[in-house]
């Protein structure tokens, strides 16, 4: 079998894996505005803490393109196994795009919204400290880490850029946002880059627009634009991902070291880009241990 075959098998097979968990319910929901997808979902840490013992808090950013397809249910045993590792777990729910088929690159749902996507991550991540204290009260916001896959990677790492936005941008914060730190996990980190390697059928161009609105809105979504953020950043690659290719990650590290900023870069071997998320996986394993060193 061509190289090329193999690692579309692979690729596949490491798919059909991460998807084949049932959906993990969570221990409780909360909403974060009136929107039907603007909902978090909690998951206490198991076993509980002690009596007066607190959880770190992780949160959860699903990936998925940004597309409507992919809601937080694929990635509710990953947070179930963060939980079973003793986090307390908010997985974000945000609006992504219609699931009319796009006008270019072949069809297929459009990605993202713009701006609401970016609305719904930050109102969230705004909400949360009063929700997790009604909703998880073993858990402790002081101790924070976000998390995300992909396009949630992403999103992830937006988060943590906040206060390096735009003046004019509507979701810039006054100072860096309360994290111990960020894992990002086959991040889509750099949005030039990914363009050029079309990567999730040119995704990134369809969340900021075609044309002119790619170039103008790149400085209030782009990651690589939005540096050094102060904030403690490790990613998380595997080498034959040939969803998001090692060279993106890669590329925001790069962007981070030439602003004066050292971000961690584990790069895992034979590992695609479902195992990161696939409680099955010894990946995802590798994944848990990157936030237990930020979050304890």
């Amino acid at each position: 079998m061509p190289d090329d075959d193999a690692a579309a098998a692979r690729a596949a097979a490491e798919e059909e894996s991460a998807f084949s968990h049932p959906a993990v319910d969570p221990d409780s929901t909360a909403a974060y505005g009136d929107h039907p997808d603007q909902l978090i979902d909690f998951y206490a840490p198991r076993p509980e803490p002690a009596p007066g013992g607190i959880a770190p808090l992780v949160v959860v950013l699903h990936g998925g393109a940004w597309r409507a397809p992919y809601d937080r249910l694929h990635i509710s045993p990953f947070a179930d196994f963060l939980a079973r590792r003793g986090f307390a777990v908010a997985s974000v729910e945000y609006r992504r795009g219609s699931a009319i088929p796009a006008q270019s690159g072949g069809g297929g749902p459009i990605a993202g919204r713009w701006p609401d996507t970016f609305d719904d991550v930050a109102a969230a991540l705004d909400a949360l400290p009063a929700l997790v204290r009604e909703a998880l009260p073993g858990a402790d916001p002081r101790r924070m880490v976000i998390t995300g896959h992909s396009a949630g990677g992403h999103l992830a790492l937006w988060v943590a850029a906040r206060h390096l936005l735009p003046a004019d941008a509507p979701w810039r914060i006054d100072r860096p946002a309360p994290l111990r730190g960020v894992v990002a996990l086959a991040p889509i980190a750099d949005f030039e880059v990914a363009d050029k390697l079309d990567v999730c059928g040119g995704a990134a161009r369809q969340l900021l627009g075609a044309d002119e609105k790619f170039a103008e809105r790149r400085p209030y979504a782009d990651p690589s634009l939005l540096l050094p953020t102060g904030i403690a950043t490790t990613l998380v690659q595997g080498r034959t991902d040939v969803v998001v290719p090692q060279a993106v990650a890669e590329s925001y590290a790069d962007a981070a070291a030439k602003a004066g900023e050292v971000v961690g870069l584990t790069l895992l071997e034979d590992v695609g880009h479902f195992p990161l998320i696939d409680p099955a996986a010894d990946a995802c394993a590798v994944v848990a241990e990157e936030i237990a060193q930020l979050a304890w």
